[in-house]
């Protein structure tokens, strides 16, 4: 018997206990039993280079991005698909299960292994199955070494009155995690090794699948016509075919376990059960670590505990050279790679929430060494293309993520060493650089965008067609302008520079961001000075005017902001990216591509808004407990579509169904930060309403 199965090894700390961890994610029948509700629910691990593995609550395959091991062959991205999935079957007793499901063309569901669920839960961010055969009870749980394209599955047979017989079949297959394996079928030839087989792909790098005990058999046979609805539904092509390559087998005892792995490094860089705890405690030191701003409480509500988990799981290295490492922000799972202006606003809310600078400094410098005429890179593409530039805010974005970690972290060394690069930013806005991007000297405001290009993070793309181009002077995009300015005179003062220029320039922008203000209407233009003249359109951008520290409205105005938004764009999850009441709005993210972007942000919510939203809120209402109480929907959503995460879109129209990624890092940024901002004020509120008066 493998060491692994008696849980026997001393080359690491005892065990910590499961409890440690917040486990806001458990389901029984009701959810596991129903095949419609355990679909919809998605789980999710990483492995911290841009690789991952995710599947739904039932274990079938419902979208092409679903596998066991989507391996970041060129981290964080060239994501490559690897290992599908695995099917078990089960003998206890008499009685032989099949505990997988799967969809197949034509609309047959087979097996229905989803009907043996007795459980599922996440704890942490490690999802775990428990399957009932009679009295016997399966466990199964999920987890990837961080740093490497190694995926565990351990099985471990929690109670029973006989041994089982446990039979696992592995799919794999090689192809982009875009796209879809028909037509051309990719070769393998397959080696021998210990509890296992070596694979390699023709015109690929070998990967290994291995367990710790048991017989293995050599297949090599092609399973056609897998459905994925969630494809269809998405007007994609929806059939992939998987290769069944290998068949493990052995019998288990009460107590006794197995860990399967699948993984691109050949030899295992340490035993599986020293990979599990390392990742339990590593968890467990996030939950532990003080939350900025300084004066948080550490400790918050078993959701917001979760949320920390999800923040760490869009974090990623990123090479810089042979000898050095970044890291940067993954944007979003399952399709997105590492945008800039996500990046940036995620930033704060990933890291600085639980006192990661080191995480955070790594993130700027590594983009500050991209930064090309003042900009950072909109997408770095998979192929590794050079980066596409095309972003307006990417740039002051970064200036507030600099200016967010010196606040939380007095790292006065760092500011010292990026002070210039800021400088050199501004400066290349403010005489002008790509896509029309330049400041006009006559109002100092900020204008932006050519034809065919998008440039804001409203930035659908249809062929030519530019669902929002924006091109002008957006709002937005001059709140930014006027933080950015007022930021490098607090910097420079902060570093005894010279700061009156700076300064001077965020005066003379304040005094004209009142050409924003449409008085008629009682909120903000949404563009100035575009090809068609002003652009009224009610959208949320006008937000950022409110929540960002200095605000260039009145009092009065951003009062009239906040309660336009809350009255016309908010909603449960996120606020509307265009009011309902436009011709242009679009209330249902459906159809194929066209459609879906079509509607991305002319009426679709969006979650990470929530942010701004509830900043602005408390800004004008001085109410914490009401500001907060718009979040809470979120910790309701941590158990629907991404488990134990937040995701990125929802329908503007109710009940606000969940859409596009399941897991999106500035949504999970912007709810734990704005939480972080403003609990401290909440808490003193309760304190002083209890406390007796004299």
């Amino acid at each position: 018997m493998s060491p692994d199965r008696r849980q026997q090894h001393q080359d690491f700390p005892p065990p910590l206990p499961a409890s440690i961890l917040p486990q806001i994610v458990d389901f029984g029948r009701e959810i596991c039993g129903d095949i419609w509700m355990a679909e919809r629910r998605e789980w999710l691990v990483t492995n911290g280079i841009g690789g991952f593995a995710s599947g739904t609550v039932a274990g079938s395959l419902t979208r092409r991005y679903h596998g066991l091991l989507m391996a970041a062959l060129k981290p964080p991205l060239g994501r490559t698909l690897l290992v599908s999935k695995l099917e078990e079957t089960v003998k206890y007793r008499e009685q032989t299960v099949q505990l997988s499901t799967n969809h197949w063309d034509g609309g047959t569901i087979a097996p229905t292994g989803f009907l043996y669920l007795e459980r599922f839960r996440l704890e942490g961010t490690t999802p775990v199955w428990t399957f009932a055969i009679a009295d016997a009870q399966l466990e199964k749980r999920i987890w990837m070494e961080p740093g490497e394209n190694t995926t565990y599955v351990r099985y471990t047979l929690i109670r029973g009155t006989l041994p089982v017989r446990l039979n696992l079949r592995a799919f794999i297959n090689h192809r982009d995690y875009h796209g879809t394996t028909l037509d051309t079928l990719p070769e393998f030839s397959t080696t021998p090794v210990p509890h296992g087989l070596q694979i390699l792909p023709t015109g690929g790098a070998p990967f290994i699948l291995s367990a710790s005990d048991g017989l293995v058999e050599s297949v090599s046979t092609w399973f056609h016509n897998y459905h994925l609805p969630l494809e269809r539904e998405r007007g994609l092509p929806d059939r992939e075919h998987h290769l069944h390559i290998g068949t493990w087998s052995l019998d288990l005892k009460p107590g006794e376990q197995m860990t399967w792995m699948a993984s691109t490094r050949l030899k295992p860089s340490r035993p599986a059960a020293s990979c599990f705890e390392s990742r339990r405690r590593h968890e467990t030191a996030l939950l532990q670590s003080e939350s900025t701003p300084k004066h948080s409480p550490p400790n918050g509500p078993t959701w917001i505990q979760q949320l920390t988990l999800a923040a760490d799981q869009f974090i990623a290295s990123r090479p810089l050279s042979p000898n050095d490492t970044g890291h940067t922000i993954i944007a979003g799972y399952h399709w997105f790679g590492d945008w800039g202006r996500d990046t940036m606003i995620s930033l704060p809310g990933l890291t600085l929430t639980t006192k990661r600078f080191d995480i955070a400094r790594s993130i700027l410098s590594t983009f500050a060494q991209y930064a090309d005429q003042g900009m950072l890179p909109n997408r770095f593409p998979e192929e590794g293309e050079a980066p596409e530039y095309n972003s307006v805010d990417a740039t002051l974005w970064y200036v507030e993520a600099v200016r967010q970690y010196v606040d939380a972290s007095d790292d006065h060394v760092f500011l010292k060493t990026i002070f210039p690069v800021l400088v050199e930013m501004l400066a290349w806005y403010r005489k002008g650089t790509r896509f029309g991007i330049g400041m006009d000297p006559a109002d100092h405001l900020l204008h932006a965008g050519e034809t065919g290009v998008q440039l804001t993070w409203m930035d659908a793309k249809i062929g030519d067609w530019v669902v929002t181009p924006r091109i002008g002077k957006p709002v937005e995009i001059n709140a930014l302008w006027y933080q950015a300015w007022l930021t490098l005179g607090q910097l420079a003062k902060t570093l005894k520079e010279p700061h009156e220029e700076f300064l001077q320039t965020a005066k003379a922008i304040h005094a004209s961001f009142q050409r924003f203000w449409d008085e008629p209407l009682h909120r903000c233009y949404d563009v100035l000075d575009g090809p068609h003249g002003h652009d009224p359109a009610p959208r949320p951008n006008q937000l950022f005017a409110v929540s960002l520290p200095h605000s260039p409205l009145t009092y009065k105005q951003q009062h009239a902001v906040v309660d336009y938004c809350a009255q016309h764009l908010y909603t449960t999850y996120g606020l509307r990216s265009l009011g309902q009441d436009d011709s242009q709005y679009v209330g249902q993210y459906e159809g194929d591509i066209r459609q879906r972007d079509r509607a991305y942000h002319q009426g679709t919510v969006w979650g990470w808004l929530l942010g701004p939203f509830v900043l602005a809120h408390f800004r004008v209402y001085h109410n914490a407990e009401v500001a907060l109480s718009h979040l809470v929907p979120m910790a309701h959503h941590l158990n629907d579509y991404g488990l134990g995460t937040l995701g990125e879109i929802f329908d503007g129209q109710p009940p606000f169904a969940p859409q596009g990624c399941i897991a999106q890092a500035w949504t999970v940024a912007e709810v734990l930060r704005a939480w972080h901002l403003i609990q401290p004020s909440a808490h003193r509120e309760t304190k002083e309403n209890h406390t007796p008066q004299k």
